[in-house]
């Protein structure tokens, strides 16, 4: 079957350092698949890791730090795994885990579709050229602004996620021009990662509960009105999720939905949405989404489910974000200063942080990290790698086994740094946003610059 994760690494690739390791910082990988690497990680001259063709020292040096290096053939390449696995679904990449004009480019050119939720990811997919009709707006609190802006550039489809919404919408077209909604509902599935991102259960902002009769009315009141037209239904579970089996448990309650929709109201809705969550891995032995096991598990669910209730089967839509994004690429800091504790704890201070990766700090979420740049032959240590700014919180990656001899001005590599990174970023401190280049068959190409203090003062109008 077609495996969502790249093309295994060699095993000289050298292994990432994490919390529980106990191998030297240099000793050859040993996972079969690559970690969280990207599939084109290699060693590199100098104790480098090339990525892409491009040593990640060499990209530093050319372009600073904190740099992203964005590994454009991964992307592809999950893009792809997904159109094989799924070739009669619509896949949409989410664009909440990392849009630029360049990645909007790729999905386009692999076929994917693009799922955003606000007016600046609908606006610069638009400016990109991204297909309009390809697109679909989503989010709990849209601006009557942005349903403007979704209806002027005639995105393919709008997700209704709250009462207010239908009038919304509904007065912003005409029954000729009518516009294809989905209605964002809420199975009561507990998946993900972190409570903060398990979206599927009720008691939460999102969508309009099963239980309850919420979805049903929400339901029977876009069907009333002639300007909407309703293509199906839409849910979201969570994020980083490893399991189908949420998914599976998600197809039966929409399917006995999409019964009651019939019997009610007389209409087959052609086209069910199951979003997106799809995880990767942060570290070695994580778990990572089989998105060939889905496949073949969902739709195999889907087809038994309809003929049960008699049901054609609708269109299956999924939205993968992270599952494209989160591999492809690597945070690259450098050390501005090691310190060790009266208690014998080491932290080491990069010049990035929260501002450029606040997962850590939100979720505890775990990450990988090695040195680059140079080789080390001195033992492993263990170290806090952490951030430069005024939030004891700030940690990137905790317990990290490091090289005793880490020092003032050296690189250290974080891969899986794709998504909800610089897609979350904020201005703290008023560091600035790092740099993204992308990186191809031996070349790196800057993407977006690095924010400045003056792109801060540029934004103040008096005083």
């Amino acid at each position: 079957m077609t495996q969502l994760t790249a093309p295994s690494v060699p095993s000289a690739v050298p292994a990432p350092s994490t919390g529980t390791s106990t191998a030297r910082p240099d000793a050859p990988a040993v996972d079969a698949l690559g970690g969280p690497w990207p599939a084109s990680a290699r060693p590199g001259p100098g104790g480098d890791v090339l990525v892409g063709g491009v040593g990640l020292a060499e990209a530093a040096e050319r372009f600073g730090t904190p740099l992203y290096v964005l590994d454009e053939a991964e992307v592809r390449n999950r893009a792809r795994a997904y159109r094989r696995a799924l070739p009669h679904a619509e896949v949409l990449y989410a664009a909440k885990a990392f849009l630029c004009s360049a990645m909007a480019d790729w999905v386009a050119e692999e076929g994917l579709g693009l799922d955003v939720c606000s007016s600046g990811e609908l606006w610069l997919a638009a400016s990109a050229g991204f297909p309009a009709q390809r697109i679909l707006l989503h989010g709990n609190a849209k601006s009557p602004e942005e349903l403007r802006l979704a209806r002027r550039l005639r995105v393919g489809r709008i997700v209704i996620d709250g009462p207010a919404e239908i009038a919304r919408l509904a007065a912003l077209v005409a029954a000729d021009t009518p516009q294809r909604v989905l209605v964002r509902v809420v199975p009561g599935i507990a998946a993900g990662h972190h409570t903060a991102v398990q979206t599927g259960v009720g008691g939460q902002k999102f969508g309009f509960p099963i239980e309850g009769g919420d979805a049903a009315d929400a339901i029977a009141r876009v069907l009333d009105q002639p300007g909407l037209e309703l293509a199906g239904l839409h849910c979201h579970l969570g994020s980083q999720i490893t399991e189908v089996e949420p998914y599976l448990q998600a197809v039966d309650a929409l399917v006995r939905l999409l019964a009651e929709i019939r019997e009610q109201h007389g209409v087959e809705l052609p086209e069910l949405d199951l979003g997106g969550g799809h995880g990767i891995r942060y570290l070695p032995g994580d778990a990572e989404f089989d998105v060939a096991d889905f496949a073949v598990r969902v739709t195999d669910r889907l087809a038994v489910r309809c003929a049960e209730a008699g049901l054609e089967v609708p269109r299956l839509i999924v939205e993968p974000g992270r599952a494209l994004a989160g591999p492809a690429a690597v945070a690259v800091y450098r050390v501005l200063s090691v310190k060790h504790s009266a208690d014998g704890h080491c932290f080491a201070a990069v010049d990035g942080g929260m501002s450029d990766n606040p997962r850590p700090a939100l979720y505890g979420s775990p990450y990988s990290v090695r040195l680059v740049g140079r080789r080390s032959e001195a033992g492993a240590a263990r170290v806090d790698v952490v951030g430069r700014h005024c939030e004891a919180g700030d940690v990137l990656v905790r317990d990290a086994v490091l090289p005793a001899d880490l020092r003032a001005g050296d690189l250290l590599a974080v891969p899986a740094a794709g998504a909800y990174q610089l897609s979350m970023a904020s201005g703290y401190n008023l560091v600035g946003r790092p740099a993204v280049a992308a990186v191809k068959d031996g070349r790196a190409r800057l993407l977006i610059r690095r924010e400045t203090v003056e792109d801060f003062r540029l934004r103040e109008v008096g005083r």
